[in-house]
């Protein structure tokens, strides 16, 4: 007896099949979109897919070549794109027990086996808005967008913030969809027990928690990276003499790191004998690893080797990308490698790592940056 095929509500399979082709640098075949779209909605009959991708053609998607779709235009919502550099950086870079893949981390993580990667940190682009490729050139335009550019304190410029505060709640909601689809991706390809750590921020954390917890990772606590910074603490804009006693919001003084795993098999101990992951690596045998780390703005020597507007330091990234793995054993991955510091942290404790960059400007930098962030030596290494 065939088993039933499953009822979706009307659009939901349109909608699902938009959700994959946004979050992707090229056009997908048709075999790629049912493959995505079952991964994100479970079980769904092919039918379905090619009826709705026939239905919407023109309009949502376009038939870039026979069974060859895209999204158009006007629907791609603020996902980041790829922005053009001379450059064709179609080799994976490798650097001792590193490599780094210029592609983009959907597509990218599709073609890989499940059951292959122990451990995720990342620092990934949790504002979204923040790297579409106008807002990118604003940046590196030094004026405009999202990107504030503070400014100098004591004499000393500061890196540009992204204003997550101006998000609208069509792009907080292009969050909450860019993260639930990439965690069903990941999803199987994680062993049983793989730790997933992802930088994030007091605003948006949530989002990216719950898009987590709804795609079947297991929701483990927090991080607590314990760093001042010079955000927040601003009285009103345009009327700080008026009211000089308030502060709109708190100056910040920690940042957030999302811990999540893929539910284990059995006990932690048949987890770890078989997949080598269920757990965090101790300090020492007389400590455990703590979800508090005292950490030091990056230093300024470190952004001029890196100078990537998230660059996190080499000594809270080593501290913890050493604990993720509990026996030593596996691969980190980070799909949003940026330029490369994860990586760096990785080939410092020993590690083999994987890392994903889809914009060729970060790629770029991450090549000529990860052998000198290995040799960095952070003030406060422990």
């Amino acid at each position: 007896m065939s088993q039933k095929e499953p009822r979706y509500p009307p659009g939901r399979v349109r909608d699902a099949i938009l959700q994959v082709l946004r979050l992707t640098s090229q056009p997908l075949s048709v075999k790629q979109i049912e493959n995505r779209v079952r991964a994100v909605m479970g079980p769904t009959p092919a039918s379905s897919i090619r009826s709705y991708l026939v239905l919407n053609t023109p309009g949502l998607f376009v038939r870039e070549n026979r069974g060859i779709y895209s999204v158009s235009t006007v629907y791609s919502g603020g996902v980041p794109r790829e922005l053009p550099l001379s450059s064709d950086w179609s080799e994976p870079f490798t650097m001792g027990k590193a490599t780094l893949f210029h592609a983009d981390c959907f597509d990218w993580l599709e073609k890989q086996e499940d059951n292959s990667i122990h451990a995720v940190v990342t620092d990934p682009p949790y504002g979204l808005h923040e790297y579409t490729p106008d807002q990118q050139l604003k940046l590196r335009n030094g004026k405009g967008g999202v990107w504030r550019i503070p400014p100098a304190f004591d004499g000393h410029v500061r890196s540009p913030l992204p204003r997550f505060t101006v998000l609208t709640d069509e792009q907080r909601e292009q969050l909450r969809v860019f993260f639930f689809v990439w965690a069903r991706l990941l999803l199987p390809k994680l062993v049983p027990g793989a730790n997933v750590v992802l930088a994030s921020n007091p605003l948006l954390s949530y989002i990216v928690s719950g898009a987590l917890a709804d795609a079947g990772l297991e929701r483990r606590g927090e991080i607590m990276r314990l760093v001042m910074t010079m955000r927040g603490g601003d009285r009103p804009k345009a009327a700080h003499r008026e009211f000089e006693n308030v502060s709109v919001m708190p100056r910040s003084m920690w940042e957030p790191w999302v811990l999540f795993r893929k539910p284990i098999e059995g006990r932690v101990q048949d987890n770890l004998r078989k997949w080598k992951t269920g757990g965090f690596r101790r300090d020492s045998p007389s400590r455990p690893f703590g979800d508090v780390i005292a950490s030091s703005p990056t230093q300024k020597k470190e952004r001029a080797i890196a100078p990537h507007p998230s660059l996190k330091p080499q000594a809270f990234l080593r501290r913890l990308v050493r604990a993720v793995l509990p026996l030593g054993e596996g691969t980190v991955l980070d799909p949003f490698a940026g330029a490369g510091s994860t990586l760096a942290a990785a080939e410092a404790v020993g590690y083999r790592s994987i890392g994903i960059e889809k914009d060729s400007y970060y790629f770029q930098m991450a090549r000529e940056a990860i052998s000198k962030l290995i040799a960095f030596q952070p003030l406060d290494s422990t």
